[in-house]
C-alpha cells in the first residue's frame, strides 16, 4: 500500500518549498528561507501571507465551529454552533479586527500553536500546552467567551493517529502548506445561551493553515471523522495535496476529489468522490453557516454546510469498501478576494 513519508525537518530545503504529502507533524510553518523565483518583497509577503486555525467538534447534539484568520492585512475569528436537533444556527458570531493588535496567528501549526483574537465584548483563542500541567502537555487547548457561549474544551493530541502534512504550489501565489489532524478526543463543556453541554463524547478535527497565496482564492473542501474513519478532500487552489483518508489508525493518500453539489442551493444533497475510486460518498445538509461580503478591495463567500456523509470507503483499490453511514461532518464552498 502507497503510504506517505515524513515530514521534511524544514518547510523549505535550499530556498525552495518542500513540496509533497507527509504523514506527521511539522513544528513550524517558515517562509523566511524562499530564494530566486520563490522569494517576494516584504510588502508582498505581509499582504499575501494567510494564517488560520480551525478547530470543528462534533457531537451528537451539536457541532461547533470555532477558527482565529491572520490574513496580513487584517485579523479576524468566528464561532459557531449548530444545533442538529433543532437544526439551526443558534449563535452565529464573527469579528474582524486589527492585525497584531487584536489577533495573530502563530507560525507553530500545533506544537506550540498560538491563535487569539479578542475584543472589548469578546475572546477566542486556540493554545497548545496546559499552563496548569508540565510544559510538554499535549494538548491543544480552545477557548471562546463570545456573546451566546462559553467554550473550554481540551483537544488530546496524544496518541493520536498520523497527522497529514501537505505543502504545494499555489497559482497566482507562490505556496501553501496545512496540516490536517485524525479525530481527537475532548474534555470540557460548552454553555449556549444558558444551556450547559459536556463535551466528553466529542470529537474534534483541526485544520492548521499557513500560505502565500494569490488575490482570489477558492476551494471546496469537505471532512468527517471518528476515531475509526476520517477523511479530509479539497478540491481548487491546492490541489490534491490534502486528500487522505484515515482508516483504523492508517493514514492513506487518496486521488483528486469531485464535488457535485447545486451551487445556488447548497443545502442540497452532494456527491463527493475520489478519482481513485477509493472514496464514494453522499452529504446530506442538516443546516450550515453561510457568510457574504464585498467591501471593493475584498469579498469573500462563505458557505460550510453541517450534516452527515453515507456510502463507501477503501483503503486501496483491491480492498472490500468499507460502509460508512451518518458520519458528522461539514462540507465548504470558499472564494475569496484577499
Amino acid at each position: 500500500m502507497l503510504l506517505f513519508p515524513p515530514p521534511p525537518p524544514k518547510l523549505v530545503q535550499d530556498g525552495v518549498p518542500a513540496f509533497g504529502s507527509y504523514a506527521g507533524r511539522m513544528d513550524r510553518f517558515d517562509w523566511g528561507a524562499l530564494e530566486g523565483s520563490h522569494a517576494r518583497s516584504w510588502w508582498w509577503r505581509r499582504m499575501h501571507h494567510k494564517r488560520w486555525q480551525y478547530v470543528g467538534i462534533g457531537l451528537p447534539e451539536l457541532f461547533i465551529g470555532v477558527a482565529v484568520m491572520d490574513l496580513g492585512w487584517i485579523s479576524g475569528a468566528f464561532v459557531y454552533v449548530f444545533d442538529r436537533q433543532r437544526r439551526e444556527m443558534v449563535v452565529d458570531w464573527q469579528q474582524q479586527g486589527l492585525p497584531l493588535l487584536q489577533g495573530a496567528v502563530s507560525d507553530e501549526p500545533v506544537q506550540g500553536a498560538r491563535a487569539w483574537f479578542r475584543s472589548a465584548f469578546a475572546e477566542v483563542s486556540l493554545r497548545h500546552g496546559d499552563p496548569d500541567q508540565p510544559i510538554d502537555s499535549d494538548v491543544l487547548q480552545v477557548r471562546a467567551d463570545v456573546r451566546g457561549i462559553r467554550l473550554q474544551a481540551e483537544l488530546s493530541l496524544a496518541g493520536s493517529a498520523p497527522f497529514l502534512l501537505g505543502v504545494g504550489p499555489v497559482s497566482g501565489g507562490v505556496a501553501h502548506a496545512t496540516q490536517k489532524s485524525p479525530a481527537l478526543p475532548v474534555t470540557g463543556s460548552v454553555t449556549i445561551k444558558g444551556r450547559r453541554f459536556e463535551l466528553d463524547h466529542a470529537v474534534a478535527s483541526l485544520d492548521s493553515s499557513n500560505g502565500l497565496l494569490a488575490r482570489h482564492t477558492d476551494w471546496r473542501w469537505a471532512c468527517a471523522h471518528s476515531p475509526s474513519l476520517g477523511f479530509n478532500l479539497q478540491q481548487g487552489y491546492f490541489g490534491q495535496r490534502e486528500n487522505a483518508l484515515w482508516l483504523d489508525g492508517r493514514l492513506i493518500p487518496l486521488g483528486g476529489a469531485r464535488f457535485e453539489y447545486d451551487h445556488q442551493e447548497p443545502m442540497k444533497p452532494w456527491h463527493i468522490s475520489t478519482e481513485d475510486g477509493l472514496v464514494d460518498l453522499w452529504f446530506t445538509p442538516e443546516g450550515g453557516r453561510q457568510h457574504q461580503r464585498n467591501v471593493g478591495v475584498a469579498a469573500t463567500r462563505y458557505v460550510q454546510p453541517v450534516g452527515t456523509f453515507s456510502g463507501t470507503v477503501r483503503a486501496s483499490a483491491g480492498d472490500a469498501p468499507r460502509l460508512v453511514r451518518d458520519l458528522l461532518g461539514v462540507t465548504e464552498d470558499h472564494r475569496s478576494k484577499w
